[in-house]
């Protein structure tokens, strides 16, 4: 039987530390939700709540309209899938895929089916009469989702699963997650830290920021209209620039104290005060565009080059940018260079944190109580 779980006012506290705040969620059978949070957000918390390992500290957990919050967890119809390897070493790989279905005491025939159906669509077919210790770390997390997906739970969840693997690896084991994930009608929650991954897996994104839930919606929605600075922040990788503002009555824009700019189209006539410019690191470039684009001139004092892409780290006066470059690019320390940004690709956040213009248009922002003026081109 598959149905609805909803998470009404969650409220965990441990050693006098919060670990989750007024937490209200809604999870529809069949729904894939990415928890996606800095480490120490509240993810594993949350995940452990919803498994039943741990309680809430106050609020209740319902499925189906029936509360359930103090349900022990094996009485709940759930799987889990931690970080680390978790399997049973003096088992064979078919037996650590078996073992959730002896326990429910499923038939022989039918544990056989279902191992070598999963196990085939995790690759690992090959691979069942060896132990854990012969297999490489994919393959040990093969395992483990295999054992996990194999009980066709109501509930799986999984915690950074993907974390311990080599990025070729990753890559591989996230496509194919995607697809057998969203074969079932189980309702999955995924959490990572790694906003790129959120963005690969799609589904719903739930971002969770000391222990409160910030934001709520489609992917990509909450990627292109984060409701607030600290949203923005967390779903952006490299972490989106935060450079303060101020919009005078003259209707100009002074940046971070260095640059001004006439405030005009396509930024909308904000009223006048301080707020908060967001840059994602990709929107600033090293060459104009176009005639709209803004000069920012600029002092390099660090890159890191990754594969085709460089991280370049440069400072306007006091202010810190980082920008993502496509190809390979070598600057001196102290070297002067000029990056180029359009208006368009502006994030623009009050004094209170509240996103007010969105560099995306037309999205909406799920979130109560927040509106955001879109312009400018995808």
């Amino acid at each position: 039987m598959n149905a609805g779980i909803e998470l009404r006012r969650i409220h965990r506290t441990a050693n006098g530390e919060v670990h989750l705040a007024d937490i209200d969620l809604e999870l529809e059978p069949g729904s894939f939700t990415v928890l996606l949070g800095r480490t120490r957000a509240g993810k594993t918390s949350l995940l452990r709540v919803l498994a039943g390992l741990d309680r809430p500290s106050s609020g209740s957990i319902l499925v189906d309209g029936r509360d359930v919050t103090r349900l022990d967890v094996r009485s709940r119809r759930i799987a889990m899938v931690y970080q680390q390897f978790v399997n049973y070493p003096p088992f064979t790989v078919y037996e650590n895929i078996a073992s959730p279905l002896r326990l429910l005491r499923i038939g022989e025939a039918e544990i056989d089916r279902r191992v070598r159906e999963t196990a085939g669509r995790l690759h690992i077919d090959r691979l069942l009469e060896r132990m854990p210790a012969e297999l490489s770390g994919g393959q040990q997390q093969r395992t483990a989702i295999a054992r996990a997906l194999v009980k066709r739970a109501d509930l799986v969840l999984l915690d950074e699963p993907l974390a311990n693997l080599d990025y070729k690896l990753r890559e591989e084991l996230r496509v194919e997650l995607r697809g057998l994930l969203r074969e079932s009608n189980a309702i999955v929650v995924y959490a990572t830290s790694d906003p790129t991954e959120a963005l690969l897996l799609g589904g719903r994104t739930a971002v969770i920021d000391e222990g409160r839930l910030l934001q709520i919606g489609a992917a990509t929605d909450v990627y292109r209209a984060p409701c607030s600075d600290r949203v923005g922040q967390v779903y952006s990788d490299p972490e989106m620039n935060m450079v303060e503002a101020e919009i005078t009555g003259e209707r100009s824009v002074r940046l971070g104290g260095v640059l001004s700019f006439p405030l005009q189209d396509p930024l909308p006539m904000l009223e006048p005060g301080r707020y908060r410019f967001g840059i994602r690191a990709h929107h600033l470039r090293l060459a104009r565009a176009s005639d709209a684009d803004l000069r920012i001139p600029a002092v390099a004092f660090l890159e890191e080059v990754s594969g085709s892409e460089t991280l370049l780290h440069a400072k306007v006066g006091s202010v810190a940018l980082t920008a993502l470059l496509p190809g390979v690019h070598r600057h001196p320390l102290g070297a002067e260079l000029d990056l180029f940004i359009a208006p368009a690709h502006f994030f623009v956040f009050d004094a209170s944190g509240r996103l007010v213009v969105c560099a995306r248009a037309p999205y909406s922002v799920s979130a109560p109580s927040t509106s955001a003026i879109p312009y400018g081109p995808h």
